[in-house]
């Protein structure tokens, strides 16, 4: 019985392991690109894509245009597309829609005065933890003060206890 349970417990965690693993080797992310919206030049559609996955979808604005499924995020795409099309270059079509959008829609952002608490954030909460970290590991390092002496009575008092041997002592406490 006991090896009936063993067995039985290694292959819930067999496949417990197994659906795990294969969430991250599924496949790759969904991709929300519709087919209708794919151009028919292979170049024009590999930039396409490229400069759609640096922009930032801006009403789930945790997922690039070219994954979101949001109508805005649609239009951009289509606008991306047109852009091509018209035969403007990847900086030309990304500075159009940050003039329309804003900075906010590119995943990531430059590195300016503007966006240095963005960029530095990371490392100053870094700094912050081990500043701390320190802190409290110095706290717990420090040795605890020296307990104060005995005083005469308590010698004394500890003397007899000692003598009188282990039954006299619970007595006296009593």
């Amino acid at each position: 019985m006991q090896n009936l349970r063993k067995g039985w417990i290694w292959r819930v965690l067999a496949i417990a392991w197994l659906g795990f693993a294969a969430s991250f080797v599924g496949g790759p992310a969904a991709i929300a690109v519709q087919p209708e919206e794919v151009l028919k030049d292979s170049k024009l559609e590999a930039r396409a894509r490229e400069i759609s996955a640096e922009l930032r979808c801006l009403v789930c604005q945790n997922q690039s245009i070219d994954e979101s499924n949001a109508p805005l995020a649609r239009d951009l795409r289509l606008l991306v597309r047109e852009r091509l099309k018209a035969g403007d270059d990847d900086k030309e079509i990304m500075d159009y829609i940050v003039a329309r959008y804003g900075e906010f829609v590119l995943l990531r952002p430059p590195v300016g005065w503007h966006t240095a608490l963005l960029w530095l954030a990371p490392a100053l909460f870094l700094l912050l933890g081990v500043f701390m970290m320190r802190g409290v590991l110095r706290r717990h390092r420090t040795q605890p003060a020296a307990p104060a002496p005995l005083s005469d009575d308590d010698k004394a008092r500890l003397d007899r206890i000692l003598q009188a041997g282990p039954d006299k002592a619970n007595m006296d406490n009593s």
